[in-house]
C-alpha cells in the first residue's frame, strides 16, 4: 500500500517575455526630441506645461499666505510709527497694502484664465514686476532716515524676516523671489557699509550671505517642485500608455477568444459530416480486407485494404480527439456523473491495451490499494483519461520497458492515479509545450508513432472539469510520471449519510397522493451514498 502523503509536487514554469528593444529605443529617442523642443520654446528652460504649473503654484501660494503678508505689513507700519512720523508710516502701510492687493488680484485673474504659452509669459513678467515693486517698497522703509535711532540688530532681524517670507512665497518663481529680496539686501548691506565700523561691515557681509542662503533655498525648493511635476507627468504618461496597451490587449484577446470559440463551435458541429464518410471508408475497407465477397485476384489488394482500414481508424481517432477538445473549449462538454470505481476503470483500460504493450515487450505493473470506494464522476471521461495516459506511456516506452499503474489515497482524502514509465522522458523546458493543444516534444517528433499532441491536453481538461489536479513530472532519458487526483468531495464515502428519520420527498401536488403511494414511500429502504449504487 502506498503512502498517501508521498505525493509529487507540482512545478510551475514561467516564461519571461523578451523585451522589445527597438520599440523602447524609438520611444526614448522621441521623448528626448520632445523634451529638447519643449526647452527651446520655454522661457525658463523647462517644459511649457511645467512653466504654467509652476506659475499656478506661485499664485496659489501667494493667495494662501495673503493674510500673513498683510499682518506683517500692518505690524511693521505700527511699529515704525513710534520712530517716524505716523503719517509717513500710515502712507507706507497703505502703499504696501495696495501693492499686495494688486498681487492678489492678478493671482486670482491668472488662476481663472485658461492656460496658454503666450499668456504664461505675460503673467510671468507681470508677477516679476509686482514683486520688484514689493521689494522696493520694503527697501524704502528699511533705509528711511528717520530710523537711524533703531538698532542695527533689529533692522537685521526685520530684513531677514522679510527676505525669508518673500523667498518662501516666490520659490516657484525664482526670478520673482530675487526681484523681491535683492533690493532690500542691497540697500541694507550698503547702509551697513556706510557706517564705517567693523560691526557694520560684519552685518553687511551677513546680509549678503543671508541673501545668498535664501536664494539657494528658494532654488532648491523650485528644483524639488519641478522634479515632483516631472515625476507626476511621467506617471500620467505611463498610466496613459498602460491604459492604451491594456485596451489593445483586451481587444486582441477578445478577437482571439471569438476566433477560438468560432473554431471550436465549427469543429463541434462538424461531427456528423466528418464521421459519415469515415464510416463508409472503414466499413468497405473492412469488407475488402476480410474478403467477404470472395478472394482478391491480386493478393496485394488485401494489404492495401488493411492499410486503408488502419488509416481510417487512425483518422477517426484523431477526429474524435479534436472534437472532444473542441467541445471542452467551447464549453459544450457535459459530464454524465455517476458512481465510478477508479480501480475498475484502470484495470479495464489495462486489459484493453495489454496486447499492445505485450507486442512491444513492455511490462505493466498494477499497484492498487484495496477497499477503495467509488468516486462521483463521468465514467467515459475517466476511461478516456486513463487510456490517453496509458497509451502515451506505451507509445514512448522502448522495447523491454516497464510501466506502473498506481491507484490510492491522497493526503487530503481524495483518490489519485499514477502512470509511470521508463520511457525517453521529456525535457523540463518542453513540459509546457506538451501540455498545450497540438504540442509535441522533441522525442515525440523523432518517434515513429507520432500523434496529434491532444492526449495530455484532453486528459488535463477532463480532470480539471472534475475539480482535480494534473501533475506531470519527467526526466530526460529516465522516464515520465503523470499523476491525476480527484478531490475528497468526489469520494462517495466522504458524503454524509441520509438521515433515517428524514421524511420522504413529496411531489408538488402532494394533496393528490393516495394512501397506498404514501405507504410504499415509507416502506422503501434508504440506501447509503457510500454503497455506490
Amino acid at each position: 500500500m502506498s503512502n498517501p502523503a508521498d505525493k509529487p509536487e507540482i512545478v510551475q514554469l514561467t516564461v519571461e517575455a523578451p523585451v522589445a528593444a527597438p520599440v523602447n529605443s524609438r520611444r526614448a529617442a522621441a521623448q528626448r526630441v520632445r523634451e529638447a523642443r519643449d526647452r527651446l520654446t520655454s522661457s525658463s528652460g523647462t517644459r511649457p506645461a511645467f512653466d504654467t504649473e509652476l506659475l499656478r503654484q506661485y499664485a496659489q501660494t501667494r493667495l494662501s499666505a495673503s493674510y500673513v503678508v498683510m499682518l506683517l505689513v500692518v505690524a511693521t507700519g505700527v511699529l515704525f510709527g513710534f520712530w517716524m512720523q505716523p503719517f509717513s508710516a500710515a502712507a507706507w502701510t497703505f502703499g504696501m497694502l495696495c501693492i499686495h492687493a494688486a498681487i492678489i488680484h492678478n493671482c486670482t485673474r491668472f488662476l481663472a484664465e485658461p492656460a496658454s504659452p503666450a499668456a504664461t509669459r505675460k503673467w510671468r513678467t507681470r508677477f516679476v514686476l509686482l514683486d520688484l515693486l514689493y521689494g522696493l517698497c520694503w527697501m524704502v522703509i528699511l533705509i528711511h532716515p528717520a530710523l537711524d535711532a533703531v538698532s542695527d540688530t533689529f533692522m537685521m532681524f526685520l530684513m531677514l524676516l522679510v527676505i525669508a517670507v518673500s523667498s518662501m512665497l516666490a520659490a516657484n518663481l525664482p526670478i520673482a523671489a530675487l526681484a523681491a529680496t535683492a533690493p532690500i539686501t542691497a540697500a541694507i548691506a550698503l547702509n551697513f557699509a556706510l557706517g564705517g565700523t567693523f560691526d557694520d561691515y560684519v552685518l553687511g557681509v551677513l546680509a549678503l550671505a543671508a541673501e545668498g542662503y535664501f536664494a539657494l533655498l528658494a532654488h532648491r525648493l523650485h528644483s524639488t517642485t519641478l522634479a515632483t511635476l516631472e515625476a507626476r507627468a511621467e506617471k500620467d504618461a505611463l498610466i496613459g500608455e498602460l491604459e492604451q496597451a491594456k485596451s489593445i490587449s483586451d481587444e486582441a484577446r477578445h478577437r482571439a477568444e471569438s476566433a477560438n470559440v468560432a473554431k471550436s463551435r465549427f469543429l463541434a458541429q462538424m461531427s456528423h459530416e466528418l464521421r459519415t464518410p469515415l464510416n463508409a471508408i472503414l466499413g468497405f475497407s473492412e469488407v475488402m480486407k476480410s474478403e467477404i465477397f470472395g478472394a482478391h485476384a491480386v493478393p496485394v489488394y488485401k494489404e492495401y485494404s488493411a492499410d486503408i482500414h488502419n488509416s481510417g481508424v487512425h483518422l477517426l481517432n484523431l477526429i474524435n480527439e479534436i472534437l472532444d477538445l473542441s467541445r471542452i473549449e467551447a464549453g459544450r462538454y457535459e459530464l454524465n456523473e455517476e458512481a465510478v470505481s477508479l480501480v475498475h476503470v484502470v484495470a479495464d483500460c489495462h486489459h484493453l491495451l495489454k496486447l499492445r504493450a505485450t507486442s512491444r515487450g513492455i511490462t505493466i505493473h498494477e499497484v492498487f490499494e484495496h477497499g477503495m470506494p467509488r468516486i462521483w464522476g463521468d465514467e467515459r471521461a475517466s476511461r478516456q483519461i486513463v487510456l490517453n495516459l496509458l497509451s502515451n506511456s506505451i507509445k514512448f516506452t522502448p522495447q523491454g520497458g516497464e510501466i506502473w499503474l498506481k491507484v490510492g489515497w491522497t493526503a487530503s482524502g481524495g483518490q489519485y492515479l499514477s502512470v509511470k514509465d521508463t520511457g525517453s522522458g521529456i525535457a523540463e523546458d518542453e513540459i509546457p509545450i506538451v501540455l498545450a493543444s497540438f504540442g509535441q516534444g522533441s522525442n515525440s517528433i523523432k518517434s515513429a508513432e507520432q500523434g496529434a499532441g491532444l492526449g495530455l491536453p484532453i486528459a488535463k481538461s477532463l480532470i480539471d472539469m472534475h475539480g482535480g489536479t494534473f501533475t506531470l513530472k519527467s526526466k530526460l532519458r529516465i522516464g515520465t510520471e503523470v499523476i491525476i487526483t480527484f478531490p475528497p468531495e468526489r469520494v462517495m464515502s466522504a458524503l454524509a449519510p441520509l438521515a433515517e428519520d428524514a421524511p420522504p420527498l413529496q411531489p408538488e401536488n402532494a394533496g393528490t397522493v393516495t394512501s397506498d403511494e404514501k405507504r410504499r414511500a415509507r416502506n422503501k429502504p434508504i440506501m447509503s451514498a457510500g454503497t455506490g449504487l
